[in-house]
């Protein structure tokens, strides 16, 4: 059960906050989280503005600093699922067509598991680390993407330090995937965990980039050890002799 709580004291009302009262059977960590989803400002967001989740907001926050969501280009989104990356690439590339006067960008999402249709993006079940998967995704995009994005986390284990190197070793998988799919100039941008571990994936995208930068957006939470990195002008085959 959920009840809103307001306090009108003062010059005008306080914005309503939903609090949720336990229930039988559900742990308070799920009741906790619960709360803060019903009144986190970007889960609201995300469902007046049509996106399938907050994360959205990440990615949009991230290519207002970079801008590497330009239209025309081609974009791949590692891990894809629920879709809310591949949204906003969409709008962001022009992959609709529906400003006459810009290029038209290809979204090409991939994941494990099968993601509802997403207007103005092709997205395909593949598994991004298997033989050949490099190959089959420049097939798709009728050549080399522009940007390579990731949002993908491991499971949980509730293990802070195997949780950090498990979602390392995600990155690094995604960024070698990079260095097969990437055009010249093209940019790389995943989710890590602050935590140390992350030392040498910067120092490899250093040697494949021209500059790497990290980044904690305003809509991932303060609570949260996730950052963002952002690798941009990557080097091509000059990159690959380093």
């Amino acid at each position: 059960m959920v009840k809103n709580s307001s306090n009108n004291s003062g010059r005008g009302q306080r914005e309503l906050r939903v609090k949720v009262k336990t229930a039988r059977g559900r742990r308070l960590s799920s009741t906790l989280w619960l709360e803060r989803q019903l009144n986190d400002p970007y889960v609201k967001r995300a469902q007046v503005e049509g996106y399938r989740g907050r994360a959205a907001y990440k990615i949009l926050e991230i290519d207002d600093k970079y801008r590497f969501l330009i239209p025309g280009a081609r974009v791949v989104d590692l891990g894809c699922a629920p879709g809310g990356w591949c949204q906003v690439a969409a709008r962001r590339i022009n992959a609709l067509g529906e400003r006459k006067s810009k290029k038209i960008g290809t979204v090409l999402g991939v994941d494990l598991q099968e993601v509802e249709t997403i207007p103005g993006a092709e997205i395909y079940i593949l598994d991004f680390m298997g033989d050949g998967a490099d190959v089959q995704v420049k097939e798709w995009l009728n050549g080399e993407a522009d940007v390579v994005m990731s949002d993908m986390a491991a499971a949980s284990s509730g293990h802070k330090q195997t949780d950090h190197l498990r979602i390392i070793s995600l990155c690094e998988a995604a960024a070698y995937f990079a260095f097969d799919v990437l055009a010249p100039g093209g940019t790389f941008v995943a989710k890590v965990l602050a935590g140390g571990a992350e030392g040498e994936l910067q120092g490899l995208l250093k040697k494949k980039f021209t500059k790497v930068s990290n980044i904690k957006p305003p809509a991932s939470r303060s609570n949260s050890s996730e950052k963002f990195v952002v690798a941009t002008g990557f080097r091509g085959e000059a990159g690959q002799k380093l």
